[in-house]
């Protein structure tokens, strides 16, 4: 069987994700969430928190939240008013709080109170998509089975020209044609890193740059962050 062609398009893609995975191992060589949990389903949680709301925000919330629900079975019995009130500082905080209860139920009854090690079986539980279900398999059990797609990792994909769809999904599974697999696990954290703490959502003047100096026209494309 031939190998499969690929477009020239394809192939400049691709020798610019490879230096922005070369830059960001070098840069975030143990790259780890900065979400504070103790406990497997704490991380759930917290990822889930974490939709369109800050890890400070985040991490302040858990700080006592966390203190009161450590494992599936205390969210799974958790009052849904009073878990709804307290973690009413975070986005959806309605919807959040029926998915927490929700995915607490699933992991109890489905899984014998243990998160599930898989994508297929972290996405049955409410609240859990493609994205969450890759971050917290990396980051309890070190297997990287995608590429999860935040609005950080979205906004330097579109910035360096990686990828041509929107939906954050779609743009995992474009990263992940690119990038070889034993180096996914850099992407998203380095580039939340790198996104957080060195080249803001802000317009600036990031010339001087690693990740612009791979391709210095990204100094001039500026995709909204959401």
């Amino acid at each position: 069987m031939k190998p499969a062609v690929r477009s020239p398009k394809f192939e400049e893609r691709r020798k610019r994700a490879l230096k922005m995975v070369a830059f960001l191992k070098k840069a975030y060589p143990e790259p780890k969430t900065e979400l504070n949990f103790k406990t497997p389903f704490q991380l759930v949680v917290a990822v889930m928190l974490s939709a369109q709301t800050t890890d400070k925000q985040v991490n302040k919330v858990a700080e006592t939240l966390f203190k009161k629900y450590k494992t599936p079975k205390d969210f799974a019995n958790a009052d849904l008013k009073t878990l709804t009130k307290e973690i009413s500082s975070v986005s959806f905080f309605r919807n959040k709080a029926k998915a927490i209860v929700g995915a607490a139920k699933v992991v109890e009854q489905d899984f014998g109170g243990k998160v599930p090690r898989t994508v297929a079986e972290l996405v049955t539980l409410p609240g859990v998509a493609y994205k969450t279900a890759n971050v917290v398999l990396g980051e309890l059990y070190e297997i990287w089975d995608g590429i999860p797609t935040d609005t950080h990792v979205k906004r330097f994909a579109k910035r360096l020209d990686l990828v041509d769809s929107t939906d954050l999904t779609k743009i995992s599974k474009e990263l992940e044609a690119l990038v070889p697999k034993n180096d996914w696990k850099y992407v998203n954290n380095g580039l939340v890193l790198y996104g957080r703490y060195v080249c803001t959502a802000r317009k600036h003047d990031c010339s001087i740059h690693g990740l612009t100096a791979i391709w210095p026209e990204s100094r001039n494309i500026w995709p909204k962050a959401k």
